[in-house]
């Protein structure tokens, strides 16, 4: 064999091993309940849990920002209605007050969720502008 075809395999090889490697560190979508189910086996992957904000008389509640606006406090629901205290250590994303569906990537830690990243759905995101001629 030549060299330049072992080279080749070599890549290869190390090119699916990447592949495989970085698939379990892909995050899988789950509620409250079983996030908390898969920390308290051990497993410490992110997950994805996909709600929104906790609203009182159709008024969103319970966002605390810290005094230096460094990092903040909120209260989710999850698809299964399950509230949830969720921490995240970045400041408030402007479009979160008008999200309309909240994804959040993290882990718990204790009983509060750790949210390492927020991905926010908005409605004027997604609603199409009507053109007036």
């Amino acid at each position: 064999m030549k060299k330049s075809h072992i080279f080749g395999i070599i890549v290869i090889a190390i090119a699916i091993m990447i592949i495989i490697s970085s698939t379990g560190d892909a995050g899988s979508y789950v509620n409250f309940s079983e996030a908390l189910e898969l920390r308290e086996k051990g497993d410490d992957r992110q997950v994805h849990v996909v709600g929104q904000l906790k609203k009182v008389n159709g008024k969103i509640s319970g966002i605390m920002e810290s005094p230096d606006k460094m990092s903040f406090y909120f209260t989710m629901v999850d698809k299964n209605n399950m509230e949830q205290k969720v921490f995240h250590p970045n400041p408030i994303p402007n479009d979160l007050l008008r999200s309309e569906e909240v994804v959040i990537i993290g882990y718990y830690k204790k009983d509060t969720f750790i949210a390492k990243d927020i991905l926010l759905k908005c409605p004027s995101k997604y609603t199409e502008e009507e053109v007036k001629v």
